[in-house]
C-alpha cells in the first residue's frame, strides 16, 4: 500500500473528504470568483455531504472554456496568486491549465506505486512535454516518489532507444502503443530493451492483446485513467503480478457516474459519464464533467484498497475521441471548408488495427446545380495535411459518395469491451 488512507473505511473516507467542506467551497468561491458566478443562487457553506455536493450544477469543459476565453486566462476559476513559480500549459480546445504547488500536484505517485515502480528506480517518461501537462504529471509525481526521470518527450524513437539502453531504464511510463513502437525498434538493431520490466501508462486504451503482448516481453504493465484538468483520478492495481479488474479512484477526489449530458446519477453499476470534484484552494473544480465513460465497480477490490473503483475508460460520451494520446474535437474539424471550399460533409472515424489507432477522414464534394454531379477533384494531399495541421495527428483520407445524416463528425468505431 502507498499509505493508509489505502484502507481507510467507506465511512471514515467519506467523513475525511467532506470534512470543513461548505467553509472550504466558501473560501475557494471568494478567490475564485468564477467559480462563484458559477455557483450563484446556491448554499456553499451547507454543502458537507455526497447529496448536497450533488445538488450543484454541472461544470462542463465548454463552459469553462467559455469563461477563459472572456476571461483570460483561467475564466476567473484559479486563484492566481497562488500560483507564482508555477507552470501554465495549454491543452486541445483550447484549454488552460495551471500546475499547482507542491509536490506530485497531479496525484500521480500513488498510480506509479501501484504499478511496482519504487524510490531508485530510473524511468524513461515518453509522455509529451510540450503545451500540454502530460509529461508533467508522471514526472512530478514520480520525482516525489524518489525515481530518477528521463523525460524523452514523443519522437525521436532511435534516440529513445539509445537513451533506455544507456540509462538501463527499468520502467517506462508514457503511451500504451508507443512501447510497443520502441521496443520494436530496439529488435530492429537486434538489441533488446533488457532493463524494461514495468510500465505505467495513459492517453489510451490498454487493450488486452496489447497487455498479453507486453507480459510476453517481460513488461508488467498497468494502466492509469489521467486528465489535464484533474490529474490522475484512478488507476489498476495488481497482487503477485495480477492485474485486478478496473481501477482505484484517487485519494481526495469525489467522483459520480451520472447520466450522460444530466447530473443525475445512473444506478449503481451502470454506465455514464464521469464526474470529479477536487476542491483545491488554488483551482476547486466542482462536479467537473470529464465528457468520459466509465460505471462503478461495486465489490471490493481484491488488492485490500478500499477506495471507489471504475471499470476504466469505457469511451467518450460526447464526440471527442482519444487518439494516440490526443484528443480530436468535432470543433477542431471545422475549417475543412475554409481550407478546401469543394468539401460538402465530412466524417473523421477512429478505429483499431494491428495494435494501432487509426484514423479516417471521409468528405463529399459540393454539387454542381446544373448537373447535380461533385464539382472538381480532391487534392488528396492537400486534404491530408490540413488533417494533421488541425488535429495534429496523421490520418487517412478518402472521398466518398455520401455520409450518413445523423450529426456524427467524429465516430470512434474501436470496440472497449472487446478490446479491439
Amino acid at each position: 500500500m502507498f499509505d493508509e488512507r489505502d484502507t481507510l473505511a467507506a465511512d471514515e473516507r467519506e467523513a475525511a473528504l467532506f470534512e470543513g467542506f461548505g467553509a472550504r467551497l466558501v473560501e475557494a468561491a471568494v478567490t475564485c470568483p468564477g467559480l462563484a458566478r458559477h455557483l450563484d443562487g446556491h448554499s456553499l457553506s451547507s454543502v458537507n455531504d455526497r447529496a448536497a455536493l450533488q445538488q450543484l450544477p454541472i461544470l462542463r469543459k465548454q463552459s469553462l472554456m467559455q469563461a477563459q476565453q472572456e476571461k483570460p486566462p483561467f475564466g476567473d476559476f484559479v486563484n492566481l496568486d497562488a500560483l507564482q513559480g508555477q507552470r501554465v500549459f495549454m491543452s486541445p480546445g483550447p484549454v488552460w491549465e495551471p500546475q499547482l504547488p507542491g509536490a506530485d500536484p497531479w496525484q500521480a505517485a500513488r498510480a506509479l506505486h501501484a504499478a511496482g515502480i519504487r524510490r531508485g528506480h530510473r524511468l524513461h517518461n515518453a509522455f509529451s512535454y510540450h503545451l500540454t501537462p502530460g509529461g508533467f504529471i508522471l514526472d512530478e509525481g514520480a520525482r516525489a516518489l524518489g525515481c530518477l526521470v528521463f523525460p524523452a518527450g514523443v519522437g525521436g524513437t532511435e534516440t529513445q532507444v539509445q537513451a533506455i539502453r544507456h540509462l538501463g531504464a527499468q520502467a517506462y511510463i508514457g503511451t500504451p502503443d508507443y512501447l510497443q513502437v520502441l521496443l520494436d525498434q530496439a529488435a530492429s538493431d537486434n538489441q533488446a530493451l533488457s532493463s524494461l520490466e514495468l510500465a505505467l501508462v495513459s492517453g489510451g486504451a490498454l487493450f488486452p492483446a496489447m497487455r498479453e503482448r507486453y507480459s510476453e516481453q517481460g513488461i508488467h504493465v498497468q494502466q492509469c485513467y489521467a486528465t489535464a484538468d484533474l490529474g490522475v483520478i484512478a488507476y489498476e492495481t495488481s497482487t503477485d503480478g495480477v492485474v485486478h479488474p478496473g481501477m482505484v479512484v484517487n485519494e481526495g477526489l469525489i467522483v459520480e457516474i451520472v447520466v450522460p449530458g444530466t447530473s443525475t446519477p445512473v444506478a449503481p453499476g451502470e454506465v455514464g459519464e464521469v464526474v470529479v470534484t477536487r476542491l483545491s484552494p488554488v483551482y476547486p473544480l466542482l462536479r467537473f464533467a470529464t465528457g468520459d465513460l466509465s460505471a462503478e465497480l461495486t465489490e471490493a477490490s481484491p488488492c485490500g484498497r478500499t477506495q471507489m473503483r471504475l471499470r476504466g475508460w469505457m469511451g467518450r460520451a460526447d464526440q471527442r475521441a482519444k487518439v494516440r494520446g490526443m484528443f480530436v474535437d468535432p470543433q477542431q474539424l471545422q475549417s475543412l471548408p475554409d481550407a478546401h471550399p469543394e468539401i460538402a460533409r465530412w466524417r473523421l472515424t477512429v478505429r483499431r488495427e494491428q495494435d494501432r489507432d487509426i484514423m479516417r477522414l471521409a468528405v463529399t464534394l459540393k454539387e454542381s446545380a446544373q448537373t447535380g454531379q461533385a464539382v472538381g477533384e480532391m487534392d488528396m494531399q492537400a486534404l491530408a495535411a490540413t488533417l494533421k495541421r488541425l488535429t495534429n495527428l496523421s490520418g487517412e483520407v478518402c472521398v466518398v459518395d455520401a455520409l450518413p445524416d445523423d450529426g456524427l463528425v467524429v465516430e470512434d468505431q474501436r470496440d472497449y469491451e472487446q478490446g479491439q
